[in-house]
């Protein structure tokens, strides 16, 4: 059996007395087997990491310029092979990975732009003979834990910014799909960076919380589920840590009167059911304003007959299977919940079938959904798409504003004032207009609001610069002996 293990000073390290289970999920045999960190080999492997921060935090910005760049042309070189990765252990179809590392490249791109990031402030003459300027400075090692939907977009949301800022970098990536993990740090020493600055652990919940107590990891970021986001948040900043835990989500499309039917339906199906339904900025919830309900709803459906369900290998497939068996079977039971409530089912994807025994399950579309169902109020990650119907515009921003979750939501109308009242209105981190993910370009930042977000900082972007950093501000005088003299007062400007 194939074993995948930790990164640690540029090595490999498959040791360890635990392990846990890869599944190729469009066969659901097991393909590999990974080692989980212990207490004693993450503190073993933080220690590496604070002794490289020491060094890597005094190399130049010409010298962590061409790092940058140079690892970004490598993850476009090995973009094939990265996405192939994804595909093997978490079974999204290989353009839905490939789109996910071109999403990642995007980042890494901003990073290259780090001396222009990193510059301070300066006054001169702020009073007599007195300048003062700031400085960005890095935090030292810091660490990333990120979600099984995104083995390679979200880890570089965080490590080029940290690394450009001049901290190492701890990664804790899902025990589900560990290996693109491997292949980032083989790129990263290849790129040039010092041994060290780049760590992968592999590991479960002992890891992240022996990560989270350790004393000499000042900042953690996670994406993942709202649970464990709240439980990383807490933890973290008990231990003094800077913490952006990133949680789950409900995103509403709401679909006004006016809009392009055809246009909406093809926007709702290609978020519903995009890699199966396991983004944290996928549409679970269609809101039908108005009339428009039975016109939408008989597009989606007809939409959904369509789709090509099959192995992501298959460049003919649109959707491939989730990422594990359990998984599939707690999505699966929605269906069964939603009918027990007194919704609708307009299309069960569990009566589609498949020829192996890999984690497959149709998509699935309910109609009449009620707020106070749990197909409405679960996350349920996977392809169920629910339809709730409202009267009125300002009915179904209430609907939006109410739910806890406030990742993403999208509109679609021909209005330009609905749509900017919506907006406005909408308590909700990440908003699209007629765009159905509204997933921020690079140089923005990603961020939910409410039960989808811990922490101030918003990720990557200009705010991921700001959390990998602690600004000094230094005021200088040089000596005047004609001008020095006692003066116990509180220093005014003059």
């Amino acid at each position: 059996m194939n074993r995948i293990g930790h990164v640690i000073a540029g090595r490999s390290d498959t040791t360890g007395a635990r392990t846990s289970p890869v599944y190729d999920p469009a066969t659901g045999e097991q393909t590999s087997e990974v080692t989980l960190a212990s207490v004693d080999e993450v503190s073993a492997a933080v220690a590496v990491a604070k002794k490289a921060a020491a060094e890597w935090r005094t190399s130049s910005m010409a010298t962590r310029t061409r790092v940058l760049f140079a690892f970004r042309q490598l993850v476009h070189e090995h973009r094939d092979e990265l996405a192939a990765l994804i595909t093997a252990e978490h079974g999204k179809v290989l353009s839905d990975a490939g789109g996910e590392v071109a999403r990642g490249l995007d980042c890494v791109e901003f990073a290259c732009g780090i001396p222009q990031l990193l510059k301070g402030g300066h006054s001169a003459q702020v009073s007599t003979g007195i300048d003062v300027h700031e400085i960005k400075q890095p935090l030292g090692v810091v660490a990333g834990i990120t979600p099984f939907n995104f083995p390679v977009m979200v880890p570089l949301w965080m490590a080029p910014n940290a690394i450009a800022c001049g901290n190492a970098f701890i990664l804790k990536p899902s025990e589900k799909d560990p290996s693109a993990s491997v292949l980032m740090a083989r790129l990263w020493r290849q790129a040039g960076l010092p041994d060290g600055v780049f760590t992968v652990l592999q590991g479960d919940a002992e890891a992240v919380n022996a990560l989270l107590d350790h004393p000499d990891v000042e900042a953690i970021s996670f994406v993942g589920s709202t649970p464990i986001a709240r439980h990383v948040y807490e933890r973290g900043t008990q231990a003094g840590k800077r913490v952006q835990a990133l949680g789950g989500a409900k995103n509403h499309m709401v679909v006004l009167p006016d809009a392009d039917v055809d246009m909406a339906a093809d926007a709702a199906v290609s978020a519903a059911y995009g890699s199966a339904g396991e983004r944290c900025m996928a549409v679970s919830v269609v809101v039908a304003v108005g009339d428009v309900g039975d016109r939408l709803v008989d597009a989606i459906g007809a939409r959904i007959a369509k789709l090509r369900v099959g192995a992501g290998t298959d460049p003919d497939s649109e959707m491939g299977p989730l990422v594990t068996r359990e998984h599939r079977d707690k999505v699966a039971s929605y269906v069964d919940i939603a009918v027990d409530e007194g919704a609708s089912v307009v299309v069960d994807g569990r009566e589609q079938t498949f020829d192996n025994d890999g984690f497959f399950l149709g998509a699935s579309l309910v109609d009449q959904v009620q707020p106070t169902m749990r197909v409405y109020r679960d996350e349920i990650f996977g392809p169920v798409l629910g339809v709730v119907r409202t009267k009125t515009a300002e009915e179904a921003i209430d609907l939006v504003n109410a739910n806890p979750y406030g990742n993403g939501t999208a509109i679609f109308t021909r209005d330009g004032g609905a749509a900017r009242q919506f907006q406005t209105d909408v308590t909700v981190g990440m908003v699209g207009v007629n765009v159905p993910i509204p997933v921020p370009v690079a140089h923005f930042s990603f961020g939910g609001w409410k039960d989808s977000l811990f922490g101030d900082s918003h990720m990557y972007g200009p705010e991921g610069v700001h959390f990998y950093t602690r600004t000094k501000v230094v005021t200088t005088r040089w000596p005047d002996p004609a001008t020095s003299a006692v003066d116990l007062g509180f220093p005014t400007h003059g």
